[in-house]
Order: C-alpha cells, then sequence, then structure tokens
C-alpha cells in the first residue's frame, strides 16, 4: 500500500496495491494489520454506499459529537471529490483540497476526522464507497453550502450541464456562521 500526501495536513492517497495479470486485476483494498502499520486507522464501524447521476453535488457534510473520519472510493465512474479542514486548531483550518477519484484505479482518499466533505459526479454516474469511524448521528449532522463565498471551492461546473444538489445539502449554512467541531474534539481510532 503506498500513502501519498495531499497539500492538506493529515488528509492522505491510499493506493492499495494492485495485482495485474492478462484476466485482470486484484487488490487488496483494506486491511487492519496493513492499515494500522501505516498510522491509518484500522477500526471502521461503518460502511456507506451511494450512487448518483451525473451533475449531483453532496455535501459539504461533517458530524459533530461523533465526528467521522472517511475512507472515500469510487467503484463506478468519476468523481470530483473535496475536502476541507474544520479543525480550528490546524493550520490548513479553512482550507481545501480537491481530488479526481475514478473507477479507473484502486485508489481511496483518507479524510480525517474534523473535515468537511463533498463531492461532484463527473460520468454518467458513479457508485461511491465509504468507510466511517463511527457511527452515524442525526442530531450531529452538519452542512456547508457548497457553494461558500468564503471557501470559493472551484467546483468543475463546466464539465456537468447541471447541478443537482439535495434541499437539505441546499440550505447548508455558510462557512462563517456553521457550527465547528469544538477545539481538541476527540478523534476516535
Amino acid at each position: 500500500m503506498q500513502l501519498i500526501d495531499t497539500p492538506l495536513k493529515d488528509v492522505k492517497r491510499v493506493l492499495p496495491k494492485v495485482f495485474e495479470d492478462t484476466r485482470g486485476w486484484f487488490a487488496e483494498t483494506y486491511s487492519q494489520r496493513t492499515f494500522a502499520h501505516a498510522g491509518l486507522p484500522n477500526k471502521f464501524v461503518q460502511d456507506n454506499q451511494s450512487f448518483s447521476r451525473k451533475g449531483v453535488l453532496r455535501g459539504l457534510h461533517y458530524q459533530l459529537g461523533k465526528p467521522q473520519g472517511k475512507l472515500v472510493r469510487a467503484l463506478t465512474g468519476h468523481i470530483w471529490d473535496v475536502a476541507v479542514d474544520l479543525r480550528r486548531d490546524s493550520p490548513d483550518f479553512g482550507k481545501w483540497a480537491s481530488f479526481h477519484l475514478s473507477e479507473d484505479r484502486v485508489e481511496y482518499l483518507w479524510i480525517p476526522e474534523g473535515f468537511a466533505h463533498g463531492f461532484l459526479v463527473l460520468s454518467e454516474s458513479a457508485h461511491i464507497l465509504y468507510k466511517t469511524t463511527d457511527f452515524y448521528l442525526p442530531a450531529g449532522e452538519r452542512c456547508i453550502r457548497w457553494d461558500d463565498a468564503t471557501l470559493a471551492i472551484d467546483w468543475p461546473l463546466d464539465e456537468v450541464d447541471t447541478v443537482l444538489v439535495s434541499p437539505k445539502d441546499e440550505h447548508g449554512m455558510s462557512f462563517l456562521q456553521a457550527e465547528l467541531p469544538p477545539v481538541g474534539e476527540p478523534v476516535h481510532h
């Protein structure tokens, strides 16, 4: 497994080793031992999978009280994935980074607790799988608007005809008004 640093502290690209031959390929996409040895969380408690059509934009989601680290992968299709650092004591607080995830590459994106997450589907459709380090807590669910002026995320909107956002996401808070994780909120690995 290869870990690649990203512009955001603690966000990592995770590339499992792929064994290819004339029949196709095989990859061990998760091993508790390998993740622990690499310094990544090795206890995931929930797997989520979503299916979205082209132009669907989900996010920017995060959770208070029981923050979730996410290990994100595109099983099919192609997405433009975004992580936003919400940790007030981080040197990257309020910064975002984007990543192309697609079925063409066996790759995960590790997004730790304390980050908001969202993605835009660029292919005709996409199946996304993400493992989480804590359970979903409806009362802790929060959303920052995807088009927040302060964050100024440069979404590749020219690659889709229409942006489709849920009513919940459409009514997300601005970054400046959002309830953010408290400084030093415990991390659950």
